[in-house]
């Protein structure tokens, strides 16, 4: 696999050459449209909207799907206890490798790959199962069969008592969510632009 545009040889002269997370959200989205949600970013209501739910003091692991270039990133580090895990899954290697550079908590652990595949990369960095997993893919645009897929592996992954947090900008992924979850809460962040659709699936 070619590297990224941007990857350099030195650590520190990469952390300055970083592009904008704008413009690297941007150029996500013209890439792949119908794996990225929004070029808009989350904004700290609605981080802190999805981010009240968990139960951050007894965390393991807590599953991103979709990280971007990190809007919630630095808000779940703060949260994470100090042995928590916390691991970002994303189909696109720019994005990742961005990550790994602008985040270097040794708690944080980006990994080009498919949320299809959680149950695999899960298990592939010593765990068995997930406290929490949280997404932002769009559920409505994504190739045919990849969102049913997800939402079975996610609830696989889960841990009981634990939580599929999703939000979206159209309610269509509840589709997805009840034939795996028979507890869905629902909210609606209108702090957001858009307003986000938040609906948070308990395993129970």
């Amino acid at each position: 696999m070619s590297q990224p545009r941007f990857a350099l040889d030195n650590a520190e002269t990469r952390a300055r050459k970083l592009p904008s997370p704008w413009a690297m959200f941007l150029s996500g989205f013209l890439k792949r449209p119908v794996m990225v949600g929004s070029i808009i970013a989350s904004s700290k209501a609605q981080i802190n909207a999805m981010l009240k739910v968990p139960d951050w003091p007894n965390v393991k692991l807590f599953v991103e799907y979709g990280p971007g270039v990190g809007t919630f990133t630095q808000a779940i580090l703060d949260r994470l206890p100090a042995d928590g895990t916390y691991i970002a899954i994303d189909t696109n290697p720019d994005f990742i490798e961005y990550l790994r550079i602008k985040f270097t908590d040794s708690r944080f652990v980006p990994v080009h790959g498919s949320a299809a595949d959680v149950e695999q990369i899960v298990a592939e960095h010593g765990f068995e199962q997930a406290d929490y997993v949280l997404s932002g893919l769009p559920f409505s645009t994504l190739p045919k069969g990849v969102a049913p897929a997800i939402a079975a592996a996610t609830h696989r992954v889960l841990k009981t008592g634990g939580a599929f947090l999703v939000y979206q900008f159209r309610p269509k992924v509840r589709d997805f969510l009840e034939p795996h979850w028979d507890r869905i809460d629902y909210s609606i962040e209108w702090w957001n632009i858009p307003p986000s659709h938040n609906f948070f699936a308990w395993k129970d």
